[in-house]
């Protein structure tokens, strides 16, 4: 199959920024290739380190550490000895401005991972939850999924929040206007129940806060997603079956519908992409390769644009 042009052109844009991207997981046969893939490729700087204890910002990194997290209960020599873990000691360095980006989550859980954000990076602004999405790839294709891999039943308030966040990174990756739909088993009132209601409810209030995307719900996935169908089943959508933000009701549909779309559809799926932190921290599957780390790594450099 032929490789993503959306995945070219992010991978031009790397080579144009050469963003600063933290790999801590130094240890990993996969970690190293995937440095030798990036720096082959100019696509990123990389930070390597090999012992955060050794490292000349080690003291700084420990002394942030303090500072976020003294409110928290936490002592100068438990942050002297939280600095010594990579991924706190890779999330502080790009907290501190000494890099764009890092990249982990092969050898490390992805709750590691959002944990080491939260206590080193902290939240954006305006954003109350972490969330992830996965961008989904084929050819000129690409499609936004979320959340399927962090929140595993999200309030409606909370969709639609994982919902803008999805939608300016589908704008921020492929240059497209989202267009997003809520998902349900249900189309615009055809079935009754409370899941139904968490859609629609998710949709309002997405609507209400962002009027300028295009947005609809509840759709079942046929009627956001091709044309026919929704001419039939809601021919008022703004839409039009053309969506390409799909917000999912909770984890499990999320989560099953991203490894269907890449195991049957043929997409390439990167993520899951961490959304809501401060500065780019990515989280990976601990099933990837090295190339699979490498264009996670071209995905942090266009977030910290």
């Amino acid at each position: 199959m032929a490789e993503s042009l959306i995945l070219q052109r992010l991978r031009q844009q790397a080579r144009a920024r050469r963003a600063r991207i933290v790999l801590p997981e130094v240890h990993d046969p996969r970690t190293l290739e995937a440095r030798a893939l990036l720096e082959q490729d100019g696509l990123a700087q990389v930070v390597w380190v090999e012992d955060p204890a050794a490292h000349p910002r080690y003291d700084e990194v420990a002394q942030h550490i303090f500072s976020r997290r003294r409110d928290k209960g936490v002592d100068a020599k438990q942050a002297a000895s939280l600095a010594r873990d990579p991924l706190y000691f890779a999330a502080s360095l790009v907290a501190l401005g000494h890099a764009d980006g890092a990249v982990s989550g092969a050898c490390h859980a992805t709750a590691n991972v959002i944990r080491a954000g939260i206590h080193c990076l902290g939240t954006a602004v305006g954003v109350p939850l972490v969330s992830s999405m996965f961008l989904m790839l084929r050819g000129d294709q690409a499609i936004s999924y979320a959340d399927c891999g962090v929140v595993p039943d999200p309030d409606s308030s909370q969709l639609a929040t994982i919902a803008f966040a999805t939608a300016k990174n589908h704008q921020k990756f492929t240059g497209e206007q989202a267009r997003v739909a809520f998902l349900s088993f249900s189309t615009r009132g055809s079935a009754q129940h409370a899941h139904v209601d968490k859609m629609k409810s998710a949709m309002q209030i997405f609507r209400a806060r962002h009027p300028e995307i295009p947005c609809d719900g509840e759709l079942q996935f046929d009627a956001a997603y091709v044309p026919e169908v929704a001419a039939r089943k809601c021919p008022d959508s703004p839409l039009g079956g053309k969506a390409n933000v799909f917000a999912f009701p909770d984890l499990d549909a999320g989560n099953i519908a991203y490894k269907i779309t890449e195991r049957l559809g043929g997409f390439m799926a990167l993520g899951p992409i961490l959304q809501g932190l401060h500065k780019p921290f990515l989280d990976l599957s601990r099933g990837c390769n090295a190339r699979d780390i490498a264009d996670v790594a071209v995905i942090a450099s266009a977030m910290g644009e």
